[in-house]
């Protein structure tokens, strides 16, 4: 028994049990449910990998589509970057082609931070090749490297010391770029009208901001690219195109006059400021302008606000005197005063609304010539009382006061002037001896020009010409209206003469030139109260008076003193410290110009139809044989003027005649003439170089042939046009 119970107890150790047999109710029992477990469990895994797929879909729609732009703009801004590349400004230039501005090429330094391991340290050794880089550039630097950028400057437009010690250094990731820098080779030469640009190349004042878009060109760009591996690598995308050439009415030599002139009246009689306007009445074109104090528009940063500022067309001051010209031109074009009437202004005063306004100095009756060339206030008022306020004020508005009138100063100040309906009688008076409006420098000088022209207001041009492409455009003057009928301004110019030869101008007379102008003195106004201290200064006129080529307004602000005979003593009225500067300015304008002295001998008649038919008073007596040689004769005219024989004569003298040819006038050594060139009978062209060298020895004169022996041996051979090229000698006249 026990052997059976071991034996079975074996055998279930060694073989499995057996499965049992199921019930017969089990067996009954439906064979689908575990398929229905398999297919929920498939139908929950597919629904959660539909899910999975639907937000993977919904990201990339969202990457692809709502942020499709901001990770575009991105991945260019880790892998692209777009430099502006500046174009060429174009040249500024004087009337005669002298360069006055131009671009030169600089080397920008920049950086690529992605290639800089060690910013700070990179920073440090940029910073000993710099100029002037202290702790705060230094860090200012390392901050820029430190950014994950494709680009960044470490300098712009450093100069060629900085540039060679930065690319000895041999860093990784520095490189240079190529930048245009602006360069005023005259320096503080006409800084106001030139203006100045900035860092970006764009213009920031004077023409170089007004006539920003014709010079500054179109911009040009370096695309900067980064691979896979931070390796930069640049590709010009567009190049840039140069700006236009902007030719000016301002001459160089004529606008170093007035600068050398103004500045040393300022310094002479002790004054804080002061500007010059010099206009071609003819044609309103702006051959001068100078403000003082002045700074270099090649070092702008260092300058302050108050050098910056162009005085000539920015700031507004009293006029003075000065205005007086406006009073008489209203009273002689509405015929309320005969210029012999006389007016009782012994009483030294008038008194008006209470105030007791004085004249400079007392007068007994006074014509009414006599009124404005002793510059009586009293006389003024009486005028200005007669004439009304409705006409005062518009006589006031024809001469362009009130106004902007120049659309090359876009800085110009309009001035101030009342409306009619607040001219009351003190007003008035004010108004007719040059107070109670204000004027700027420039509205001053076109005022007197209009005078100097016969009438005519003209807008104060500085832009003569713009050349684009090849195509030079030019600008024509404008009239911008009739301020006063010719017969008023010859009237006027009577007058204004003879303040110049007999009243309080007699120091602006030019010797040889008949000056025309009017003095001006005023009394500032400071804290609410005019100051008897404290003055403005200043003197207008024209010259020729007969044939105006210049008309010139010089405005001294707060003239103090003057030594006279080792003596220092106050000086601040119009005539005696601005009509002084005029007289050197005009001087030396009228010789440089080749203007002849109206005293001089016979005219001369030329041999072209280009030139005014109108006849010239010649240089001198004793060159007066000379223009024989370029009489009219036979009738006909050859196509150019004939070179006269000028050997022999003075320096002076040859410089004089070749002016009434329209030549400039170069001359070599000293005494008279031994050698000219273009030699005698050579036909010469209006514009072109004579050169004449001069000898201390005494110059025998061949005999001047007639003008009919001349002609006959100019027949026998074809006139012959000579290239008359400029000599280094020429070089030495200019400025």
């Amino acid at each position: 028994m026990s052997t059976r119970t071991e034996r079975a107890g074996l055998l279930r150790r060694l073989w499995p049990a057996r499965r049992a047999r199921p019930s017969r109710r089990q067996r009954s029992a439906p064979t689908g449910d575990w398929r229905r477990t398999v297919y929920r469990r498939l139908v929950v895994i597919g629904c959660g990998f539909a899910a999975w797929v639907a937000a993977v879909e919904t990201r990339l729609v969202h990457l692809q589509i709502v942020q499709h732009d901001v990770l575009q703009a991105r991945a260019r801004d880790q892998h692209l970057r777009t430099v502006p590349l500046h174009p060429k400004r174009g040249e500024i230039l004087d009337r005669n082609g002298r360069v006055l501005a131009y671009s030169v090429d600089t080397d920008s330094v920049f950086a690529v931070p992605a290639e800089i391991g060690e910013p700070d340290r990179t920073a440090a050794a940029l910073c000993s090749a710099l100029d002037e880089c202290g702790a705060e550039l230094r860090e200012t630097i390392a901050d820029r490297l430190r950014r994950d950028n494709a680009f960044a400057y470490v300098k712009r437009q450093a100069t060629p010391e900085e540039a060679r010690r930065v690319a000895d250094l041999g860093l990784q990731g520095v490189g240079f770029l190529t930048e245009d820098r602006r360069y005023y080779p005259n320096g503080e030469l006409g800084a106001h009208l030139l203006g100045y640009v900035g860092i970006d190349n764009q213009g920031l004042s004077g023409i170089e901001s007004t006539y920003d878009a014709e010079i500054s060109g179109n911009t040009g760009q370096l695309l900067v690219q980064t691979d896979g591996r931070r390796r930069v690598f640049g590709r010009l995308e567009r190049p840039p195109t140069a700006g236009a050439t902007v030719e000016l009415t301002l001459d160089k030599h004529l606008q170093h006059i007035v600068e050398r002139e103004l500045r040393a009246g300022i310094l002479a009689y002790e004054a804080d400021a002061g500007a010059v306007v010099m206009l071609d009445p003819r044609t309103g074109e702006v051959l001068a302008l100078a403000s003082e104090p002045t700074f270099n528009p090649n070092a702008f940063r260092a300058s302050t606000p108050d050098r910056l500022r162009n005085r000539a067309v920015q700031d507004v001051y009293e006029p003075g005197s000065t205005f007086k010209v406006v009073t008489a031109s209203a009273a002689f074009e509405e015929r309320l005063v005969e210029r012999d009437e006389v007016f009782d202004v012994s009483a030294g005063a008038i008194r008006i609304g209470g105030d007791r306004i004085p004249d400079f100095r007392p007068n007994g009756p006074l014509s009414f010539t006599d009124v404005i060339v002793k510059s009586s206030n009293v006389g003024a008022i009486l005028v200005g009382l007669r004439l009304g306020p409705e006409r005062m004020s518009r006589y006031v508005r024809r001469f362009g006061f009130g106004q902007a009138l120049s659309t090359d100063f876009p800085s110009e100040s309009r001035g101030l002037v009342s409306p009619p309906d607040q001219l009351h009688d003190r007003a008035i008076a004010s108004v007719a001896m040059g107070y109670n409006v204000a004027v700027t420098p420039l509205q001053m000088a076109a005022a007197v020009a209009a005078v100097a022209n016969g009438g005519e207001l003209l807008e104060p041009r500085l832009v003569r010409a713009v050349t684009r492409n090849g195509e030079r455009v030019t600008s024509a003057p404008r009239v911008i209206r009739r301020a006063i009928s010719r017969a008023t301004a010859a009237e006027l110019t009577d007058i204004m003469r003879e303040v110049v030869e007999r009243g309080t101008a007699r120091r602006a007379q030019v010797p040889g030139h008949a000056v025309a102008g009017k003095t001006g003195t005023a009394e500032k106004l400071i804290d609410g109260r005019y100051s008897h201290y404290d003055h403005n200064a200043s003197f207008v006129g024209f010259v020729p008076a007969d044939d105006p080529r210049l008309a010139i307004l010089v405005m001294l602000d707060t003239p103090r003193s003057r030594v006279l005979n080792g003596v220092r003593q106050r000086a601040y009225t119009g005539g005696a410290v601005a009509a002084p500067i005029f007289q050197r300015i005009a001087e030396a304008s009228l010789r440089y110009l080749a203007v002849p002295p109206a005293d001089a001998a016979p005219p001369a008649v030329l041999l072209t139809d280009a030139m005014s038919a109108r006849p010239r008073p010649a240089p001198s007596s004793v060159a007066a044989d000379r223009w024989q040689a370029s009489d009219r004769v036979g009738g006909a005219a050859p196509a150019g003027g004939l070179m006269p024989d000028l050997r022999g004569l003075s320096a002076r003298e040859a410089v004089d005649a070749v002016g009434h040819l329209g030549l400039r006038a170069a001359i070599v050594g000293d005494g008279g003439v031994a050698r000219q060139e273009p030699a005698p009978g050579d036909v010469v062209e209006p514009g072109s170089l004579a050169t004449f060298w001069l000898d201390r020895r005494a110059v025998s004169r061949p005999e001047p042939e007639d003008a009919g022996s001349r002609f006959e041996r100019r027949r026998a051979e074809p006139p012959r046009r000579r290239d008359v090229r400029r000599s280094a000698a020429s070089a030495l006249l200019e400025p």
